[in-house]
């Protein structure tokens, strides 16, 4: 059993609250999804459960963490520097518990997460694997340990379809605690039993994190009525207020103008006036005090978005890529041969595959071609946005084309319809969180009339609750987009075609 009495984390840099006054007890079977915006915190909490050191750097809390000698299975979002330079057998080796698991678990945990089992003795490093293989290492030295709770930060992100499937039965039929982060919406409904939300309310300067008993589906289905219920009472109390405020101004404008007119040849009526807007004055007081009692209207962090202009679309009949690649290969290894991409007009198309089966290498080889075009205005969006934005730059620098001061008013109105914070705006865009560089390039995107679109993973950094908007916004893009996703949501409602990358090419999937 996992217990959290009262914790608060700050963010050093700025004292932003990160978490106020969060209790919460995790047993055995429950599976608790944290789920927020992006930079709410999510991954700080997860970091301070394992070990408070990680997050010495940039935040400091109060409050107490009761693990009850629990061993814990970490695994990360991102990485270290020092893990992606080794070999693929030392990272797993430094574990004593892998050195002493039988060679056939392993090779059968392998076979499970789809990868080889020679691969766990591989002496490629770990920064070469693709982002889906570099998860499935992890999991497979997590799992190794035998913990009784599981701390998984985005174990969903980069993996296969299979794999995700692999994952979801695995968390849901898990006995021990887990507590995980995910963006993705389906994993959460086929698994999550409990759900911790982590909000930042008031232009990021208060904390709301609450948690519910319940699955994710229930809860967003709870949460919407709960905020229409609420915003209706609001709107409903307030019309109220409004008709109570209307006729005591015309009672006291009335009164106020008798007392102007009034004369010294009728004393008697001057002091029943005065006496009566001193009661008006009492009234005036219940009316404030009534007015700091009203249903306030719903203060909520839902992601708000651009739309990309519709002028700028692609003709139906225009072929954006009618492409042949006869090996496509990483280094001195083939991954596929005999490749035909073909894409015509506003399509919408998702390439999915196994990892490790070349799909960001295809899409980048596709995003050079089409980025040299001029009868097209493509744009790419890497799975590491550090590949194209100016780390050192603040958001406002980065979108500046002028510099002109109209363009930076209509800049920071852009940003702030994205939740972008004012102090955000202002800092490096190396101290956004992954959600936040990806509205970034996606509003870059938009302000430069980009009619196709490159995107490898688009969703991974968005939360689940901004995930229907995110789609609902490429959806509606009115040009073409060339994609690489492993979101089963993302997949069947934006794209209208689904091709699987195979050793042998391209082949058309039709029903996911």
């Amino acid at each position: 059993m996992l217990q959290v009495k009262k914790i608060n984390i700050y963010h050093k840099k700025d004292l932003r609250p990160l978490a106020t006054d969060l209790s919460f007890t995790i047993n055995d079977g429950d599976r608790a999804a944290i789920i927020g915006e992006e930079g709410n915190g999510k991954s700080t909490l997860l970091k301070l459960l394992y070990d408070p050191a990680l997050v010495e750097d940039y935040a400091e809390f109060e409050g107490e963490i009761i693990k009850n000698n629990l061993i814990c299975g970490y695994l990360p979002q991102e990485l270290a520097a020092p893990d992606r330079a080794k070999t693929v057998y030392e990272f797993l080796s430094e574990f004593p518990s892998f050195l002493e698991t039988d060679y056939r678990e392993l090779s059968s945990l392998a076979g499970q997460l789809g990868i080889p089992a020679d691969m766990l003795y591989s002496d490629t490093s770990m920064g070469r694997l693709s982002g889906g293989e570099k998860i499935k290492i992890q999991l497979v030295r997590i799992l190794s340990m035998r913990p009784s709770l599981f701390l998984l930060d985005e174990p969903s992100n980069d993996i296969d379809i299979g794999t995700l499937e692999w994952l979801e039965n695995f968390i849901a039929g898990c006995s021990f605690p887990v507590l995980y982060i995910s963006h993705d919406e389906t994993l959460l409904e086929h698994t999550a039993n409990m759900i911790l939300h982590m909000e930042q309310l008031k232009r990021k300067t208060e904390s709301q994190c609450t948690v519910f008993r319940m699955n994710y589906r229930e809860y967003v289905e709870t949460r919407q009525e709960q905020l229409a219920r609420q915003e209706r009472l609001a709107k409903e109390e307030k019309a109220a207020f409004d008709k109570q405020q209307e006729r005591f101004r015309r009672i006291y404008e009335k009164v106020e103008y008798q007392q102007d007119i009034i004369t010294r040849q009728n004393p008697g009526k001057a002091a029943l006036l005065k006496k009566k807007m001193h009661s008006l004055k009492s009234m005036e007081k219940r009316i404030e005090h009534q007015a700091e009692e009203m249903t306030k209207r719903p203060d909520t962090e839902e992601a708000i978005f651009f739309r990309f202009a519709q002028g700028e679309g692609i003709p139906s009949g225009k072929w954006v890529i009618d492409y042949q690649l006869p090996e496509l290969t990483a280094g001195d290894r083939v991954l596929a041969r005999d490749i035909l991409l073909r894409v015509r007009g506003p399509e919408k198309v998702c390439i999915i595959g196994k990892n490790g089966v070349g799909k960001t290498t295809l899409l980048r080889t596709v995003a050079k071609l089409l980025l040299e075009r001029t009868d097209i205005r493509a744009a790419y969006m890497p799975q590491n946005y550090e590949e194209l934005l100016a780390l050192d730059q603040t958001p406002v620098e980065y979108l500046s084309q002028t510099w002109d001061k109209e363009e930076n008013t209509r800049i920071r109105t852009y940003l702030g319809s994205m939740k972008y914070t004012i102090q955000e705006m202002d800092h490096t865009i190396r101290d956004l969180s992954g959600g936040q560089k990806a509205k970034l390039l996606l509003l870059k995107m938009s302000m430069e009339h980009r009619n196709v679109l490159i995107l490898d993973e688009p969703t991974r950094n968005f939360s689940p609750l901004s995930g229907p908007v995110i789609r609902q916004l490429l959806r509606d893009f009115p040009g073409a987009i060339i994609s690489v996703s492993h979101d089963r949501k993302y997949i069947r409602e934006v794209c209208g075609r689904v091709l699987e990358l195979c050793p042998h090419g391209l082949r058309e999937v039709e029903d996911l």
